[in-house]
């Protein structure tokens, strides 16, 4: 029996749990849409890290990505 994969991401970011905390988010927000805002652009990237840590099953890549979105959820309240 095989698992029927359910999620699918719009964009290949890069991001890796093997990577360091700075390469992972520099990844991910360099695929951000450059023509926003960078309060947008970091609201963009923490959804998409987010939706990442929400669907996936392994703890360790649940906890660097849910960290990664509280990074960039919290840079962008520091840049309203």
């Amino acid at each position: 029996m095989t698992k029927e994969k359910w999620y699918t991401h719009g964009k290949t970011t890069g991001w890796n749990k093997e990577n360091k905390a700075t390469t992972r988010r520099r990844k991910l927000l360099a695929t951000t849409d450059k023509r926003k805002t960078l309060h947008n652009r970091y609201l963009e990237a923490a959804r998409r890290i987010q939706a990442l840590a929400n669907v996936n099953q392994d703890p360790e890549t649940q906890r660097k990505a849910k960290a990664d979105a509280d990074y960039f959820f919290r840079m962008a309240r520091r840049h309203k």
